[in-house]
């Protein structure tokens, strides 16, 4: 199979999606905390972090920096 010049490779998007994640749940457990939340409270908002990520605004964000560099 062929693969175009501008295509995203399907590892990229996968490495882009584990990045976005761990990002999101380490930002959300430690706004938790700030806002006073115990440990469960910090891991649930971090799992619902996680759930809000839209793979497309991912693979969005590696087009813009391909095109960008």
């Amino acid at each position: 199979m062929k693969r175009e010049p501008n295509e995203i490779e399907p590892h990229e998007i996968a490495e882009a999606v584990r990045q976005a994640c761990i990002a999101a749940a380490l930002a959300a457990y430690e706004d938790a905390g700030m806002n006073g939340l115990c440990h469960e409270g910090r891991w649930e908002c971090s799992v619902d972090a996680m759930r809000a990520l839209t793979v497309a605004a991912i693979v969005e964000q590696i087009e813009n920096k391909r095109t960008s560099n």
